[in-house]
């Protein structure tokens, strides 16, 4: 372990936050945290206290790309403000999930204080939720749920990865914690990076007090160093904006894999620091040709081949599909597919055509399992199931969509899936469009202009064979979105 000279939290003189953490905060490896040059020079100017002992801002974005420290730089200057900052105080950490100010932030700030016997010494009291020190100050973490913080005296507040901020909700909580005027010192500390054009609002509103839409600097923005560092001021907002990669682990090697693993909006997001659309297309094309497999044809019938099913129905307007997979080996395959056009003059007959084909693939193939949305086919299926077919509902709603949705994205993209030749199929997954959600990727079938009813059902049919194969992991973008 290092050395480092003791800096007293008790001490009537604060000590500058970047010397106070070198000297404090302990790593995993069991060394003391050293910062990069440009982080010592923001934080030495943002929190450095005028001859009253005031700081020069009351908001403080750390905004830049992935893999940044963010989140541990969240953690450190709670700790640093708790443990000398106008004690007794309080300190409240907010996410932008339920459960996430626990997971995340208030995580790191745990472990930072327990890897070191003098910060541990001052806990008077850790909960789940919540430590208090002999000092008297509180850190506390909270959800999104405004409710019960009203009337807090807090003298910091810190919010990860703000752009998840999207619902009124949100913004009651936010305004609800504003800096509170009689302390001497009441801020706001943001970590997080870009988020999605028209929803991210909170973070936007932020963005566009220092920048044109067309993303130029305004002209009454104070720049307190060189034109070349992406540090912005104005009033009390200090706002460092950063789309470059500065520390050391982030290499040529990380970024050219997360290129070919993230989509493109993903990746100008979250390494790049750009705001994005949270729709785009939900295939990468090229991904999806190097699954499709010239060799491979739908299965002549064979009961030993056991389909999983997707059914999407439409009787008056759009496309109806039935699509089917199957397993072989490590590699999820199409397998017989069909669908059928209906018009408002010539609305389908479910019982000739989709009952018709399910029950011939039944009689040629095992079917394990049939996903249907019973909006327009629950006759149809409660037919299915008195004959002995495996039904099972699966609604089209958001959830629904971005469960399945992103486990068709995740088939292609790793190459897990093998398709056969077919235009018409193809043609649809240039026309599917997803929408990024703290879920994953929703299949948005009403955003889509052009038909893409074989995707949907593929998607639902897939779903069925990850989960019944151990491929499907339910694991939320904000679980693995770390700073």
């Amino acid at each position: 372990m290092c050395n480092r000279v003791e800096l007293s939290y008790l001490s009537t003189d604060i000590p500058p936050f970047t010397q106070w953490a070198e000297a404090n905060i302990i790593l995993p490896t069991g060394d003391y945290i050293q910062f990069e040059d440009h982080q010592r020079l923001i934080f030495d100017n943002c929190l450095t206290f005028n001859e009253n002992g005031k700081l020069p801002y009351s908001i403080i974005v750390y905004s830049c790309v992935k893999k940044s420290g963010k989140t541990a730089i969240n953690a450190m200057l709670m700790a640093w403000w708790a443990y000398n900052i106008e004690p007794p105080n309080e300190v409240i950490t907010v996410a932008n999930k339920r459960d996430q100010a626990i997971a995340r932030g208030f995580k790191a700030l745990k472990e930072f204080i327990y890897r070191n016997p003098r910060l541990q010494a001052e806990i008077d009291r850790d909960t789940e939720k919540e430590i208090r020190l002999k000092n008297g100050t509180t850190i506390l973490a909270i959800p999104n749920d405004f409710a019960g913080e009203a009337g807090s005296n807090h003298g910091l507040t810190t919010w990860d990865e703000l752009w998840g901020f999207k619902t009124e909700r949100d913004q009651n909580l936010y305004d609800e914690l504003t800096p509170v005027p009689t302390r001497k010192n009441s801020i706001r500390l943001i970590t997080t990076y870009a988020g999605f054009e028209g929803e991210s609002q909170l973070l936007e509103d932020l963005y566009h007090t220092v920048f044109n839409p067309n993303g130029t600097v305004k002209e009454d923005i104070g720049r307190p160093f060189s034109e070349d560092f992406p540090v912005y001021t104005k009033g009390e907002l200090f706002m460092y904006w950063d789309h470059e990669a500065r520390m050391p682990w982030q290499t040529p090697e990380y970024y050219k894999s997360q290129r070919q693993q993230l989509r493109v909006n993903n990746y100008l997001r979250l390494h790049q620091n750009l705001w994005v659309s949270s729709e785009s297309g939900l295939f990468d094309m090229d991904k999806w040709d190097e699954c499709v497999d010239p060799g491979h044809r739908p299965p002549l019938p064979d009961k030993t081949i056991q389909l999983w099913v997707g059914v999407d129905v439409s009787t008056k307007k759009d496309r109806s599909a039935v699509v089917s997979v199957y397993r072989d080996g490590d590699k999820v395959k199409l397998g017989p597919k069909r669908w059928w056009q209906p018009s408002p003059g010539d609305p389908m007959d479910l019982e000739e055509t989709m009952e018709a084909y399910i029950l011939e693939l039944n009689s040629n193939y095992t079917i394990l399992n049939i996903k249907f949305d019973p909006w327009q086919f629950h006759r149809s299926a409660i037919t299915l199931k008195k004959k002995g077919l495996p039904m099972q509902e699966y609604g089209q709603s958001g959830p629904a969509m971005t469960e399945a949705g992103q486990n068709i994205y995740d088939l292609v993209q790793y190459g897990n899936i093998v398709l056969y030749e077919c235009k018409d199929m193809r043609y649809e997954a240039t026309c599917s469009i997803a929408k990024e959600t703290s879920r994953g990727l929703r299949i948005m079938k009403e955003k889509s202009t052009q038909k893409i009813d074989q995707i949907v059902a593929l998607a639902m049919a897939g779903l069925g064979v990850s989960k019944a194969s151990g491929f499907f992991s339910d694991v939320s973008f904000d679980e693995v979105e770390e700073g």
